[in-house]
């Protein structure tokens, strides 16, 4: 059984079991019409000029704010998450869809990076993840940026986006074991470990 207070999940008292009442940024709007803007960008990533991108042309493409490119795992998530007719790779009208995507999650990135240095710090990170609703404890967030991060302990807008996703995925898969909305819930073995490798919700 996991929940006991300040071990990572929220305290039972907390209304709702804790959970975040905010949303992440979701997939946006369907693109009927593509912007001129993103099909020049879509171009200049297509780099091989066949009419997809993948994720190595992706993650040559996008540039976090310390000027390092995304990660391979960032853009396969990303890729994952917009590929609605599963080729591995993305087309124009779902790098529409993708870009506007980037942008909601750049622009609130940006929001919590006080100091403009392109990074959060561990407490601009604990102030994102507690504006959205998330209730960890400051050892659990120190091991997840050392994990993201050994040397630095800082995030980059794409370790964010990563990190958001999953944390929100594991929230929802568990929000639905956890009946009294405590915060709490009792998993069978094969249960935990499919949650925690994707493998069901």
């Amino acid at each position: 059984q996991a929940g006991a207070p300040g071990g990572g999940y929220p305290q039972a008292s907390t209304p709702g079991g804790g959970y975040p009442q905010a949303v992440a940024p979701g997939g946006g709007n369907p693109v009927d019409q593509i912007d001129p803007n993103v099909a020049q960008w879509f171009q200049a990533v297509d780099q091989d000029n066949n009419g997809h991108i993948d994720a190595e042309e992706l993650s040559q493409a996008l540039v976090n704010g310390d000027m390092s490119n995304f990660s391979q795992e960032a853009c396969q998530m990303m890729i994952k998450m917009f590929d609605t007719n599963l080729t591995g790779k993305i087309e124009i009208n779902e790098f529409g869809k993708l870009f506007e995507y980037i942008q909601k999650w750049k622009a609130m990135f940006e929001g919590f990076d006080k100091d403009r240095n392109g990074c959060l710090d561990p407490g601009e990170f604990t102030q994102a993840l507690q504006q959205m609703g998330y209730r960890f404890s400051p050892v659990f967030i120190q091991n997840l940026l050392t994990k993201l991060n050994p040397r630095e302990c800082k995030l980059t807008l794409d370790k964010f986006i990563l990190v958001l996703v999953q944390i929100r995925r594991l929230t929802d898969s568990f929000r639905t074991r956890d009946t009294q909305m405590m915060g709490a819930a009792t998993l069978q073995y094969e249960d935990f470990v499919g949650l925690a490798m994707g493998a069901h919700n």
